[in-house]
């Protein structure tokens, strides 16, 4: 890998590991060593248009408790060191995240990207608008902006697009460093990034609790606790 002196722009890929150690669950069974949703249910049923096409009422009670839990959790030490560098550091950076919490925002990091949607949002499909929410939506409430009682969770689905590809694409165009953080390497097309930008001439890293899929594909791995690796190559970086 190139001397730190040499990065200048910087894009962060975070996963399901970053966040199972705040308490959230993960959408994979021992996806870094979190407890799976899908113990209860299957993708299809929750997961996927189809399902909430045909049965409403349970997708809406699943993430009506999703978002209830994400509330009642902390950013851990991961959070704050991304939020310390995205502060700090003084070329471009992205913390693109396939999490739908809202725990880098609330540690304090601003350059974020939400490539699989909020749970603190909802998405009326009447109006295509996307509002902050925080209660539950199994009553049917009505959108705030056009009163139509369509909203959904604004969470990307298994066979929807993920939202922010071009700009995801372009960063990583211009990236001298990715890294990855707590992922699986097994969910495309976040799995493919790592070869992007490699092919593109960056330096890759992933830090990880276990190997993941893609683990070859980067420059070098580090294996440890989010909570314990993230702060550490923060401070590195920021030396």
């Amino acid at each position: 890998m190139r001397d730190m002196s040499d990065i200048r722009n910087i894009v962060i890929l975070t996963g399901a590991g970053i966040s199972a150690e705040s308490g959230i669950d993960t959408f994979r069974a021992g996806a870094n060593g979190g407890p799976s949703l899908w113990e209860q249910h299957r993708v299809e049923d929750v997961a996927t248009p189809e399902g909430f096409a045909r049965d409403p009422e349970l997708v809406l009670r699943f993430y009506d408790m999703r978002r209830a839990a994400i509330q009642t959790k902390k950013p851990n030490p991961a959070h704050f060191a991304l939020a310390r560098l995205d502060a700090q550091w003084p070329g471009e950076l992205v913390i693109i995240t396939q999490n739908v919490d809202d725990l880098h925002e609330r540690a304090g990091a601003k350059r974020v990207l939400h490539m699989h949607g909020e749970h603190l949002n909802a998405w009326c499909t009447s109006c295509d608008v996307r509002s902050p929410w925080t209660a539950t939506l199994i009553e049917r409430p009505a959108c705030p902006v056009c009163a139509a009682r369509t909203l959904r969770p604004d969470v990307v689905w298994f066979g929807e697009m993920p939202y922010g590809m071009d700009a995801i694409y372009a960063a990583l165009g211009t990236c001298d460093l990715f890294v990855s953080i707590g992922t699986s390497g097994a969910v495309y097309p976040a799995a493919g990034f790592v070869q992007n930008a490699v092919e593109l001439g960056a330096d890759t890293l992933e830090l990880n609790l276990e190997r993941s899929q893609g683990s070859r594909m980067f420059h070098e791995t580090r294996l440890g606790r989010a909570s314990e690796l993230v702060p550490a190559w923060v401070e590195e970086i920021l030396m």
